[in-house]
């Protein structure tokens, strides 16, 4: 009994560290924050003041905020920004956590299977930290992931990811062939670019990509997950442009 309430302890214990850690690697400076007046959809949020904040990192479905409006209403929250400026549509994109500091919004949502990890998440701890936290939901099929339109898609199954062209997916599979052709990378998971998924990296972000460990040679014959929007190239392609769109299988 003993040893059971200490190893409950020492999970807790690393949970929150691992939460902590989010909440100082994640983001820029400090904005100010405020107290939550409602949530908009399953990633943004209005405060009392009327300013409008975009959860940085996460993709969620449109439509769905009720597991946001559950943890956050009505709490304050502090904030860091994650990009320089509003979006387009006057929203802040940041990195919010709940005012007692130790516990990370985007976090929260990826943990309990409520959010994908995004494809701009920013710093490679952060986005290590917070793949971390999805990739544990994913494995246990909490949440989005126990749900076929959102679970992870198999990247030689080309006419089943040409039905999500225009939408965020995770892909995973293994690599056939790795090309270079007019200043871009090409990551292929079939011999026929109309039959299986290809990831597209532009030559220019191959020194970002090869400083986080992406190397073409880590890269070739590996297996991966992929994550970003599907386009029809004459077959399903998802663009990399950041490191942290792809995970390297490690076994």
């Amino acid at each position: 009994m003993r040893i059971t309430l200490l190893a409950c302890a020492i999970a807790a214990a690393l949970t929150a560290n691992a939460r902590a850690d989010d909440v100082a690697v994640c983001g820029d400076e400090a904005v100010e924050g405020g107290v939550v007046a409602r949530a908009v959809d399953g990633r943004s949020f209005l405060l009392q003041d009327g300013r409008e904040i975009l959860l940085a990192g996460i993709e969620v479905p449109s439509g769905d905020q009720n597991h946001l409006h559950d943890l956050i209403q009505g709490r304050p929250v502090t904030l860091r920004r994650a990009e320089a400026g509003p979006d387009r549509y006057r929203r802040v994109p940041a990195f919010a956590a709940l005012a007692d500091g130790k516990s990370l919004i985007q976090h929260e949502l990826l943990t309990t299977g409520q959010a994908r990890l995004g494809v701009r998440i920013g710093t490679s701890a952060c986005a290590r930290s917070l793949s971390t936290a999805e990739r544990k939901a994913r494995d246990a099929k909490l949440g989005l992931w126990a749900d076929p339109v959102y679970s992870v898609r198999r990247a030689a199954q080309g006419r089943e990811l040409l039905s999500d062209v225009g939408r965020f997916a995770v892909v995973h599979g293994e690599v056939v062939s790795v090309r270079e052709s007019g200043g871009t990378i090409y990551v292929n998971f079939g011999r026929r670019w109309s039959e299986a998924l290809t990831v597209t990296i532009l030559k220019r972000h191959e020194r970002a990509f090869a400083e986080a460990g992406v190397t073409r040679s880590a890269l070739e014959k590996s297996r991966l997950t992929v994550r970003g929007f599907i386009e029809d190239r004459n077959g399903p392609r998802i663009e990399a442009s950041r490191p942290e769109q792809i995970e390297i299988s490690r076994n």
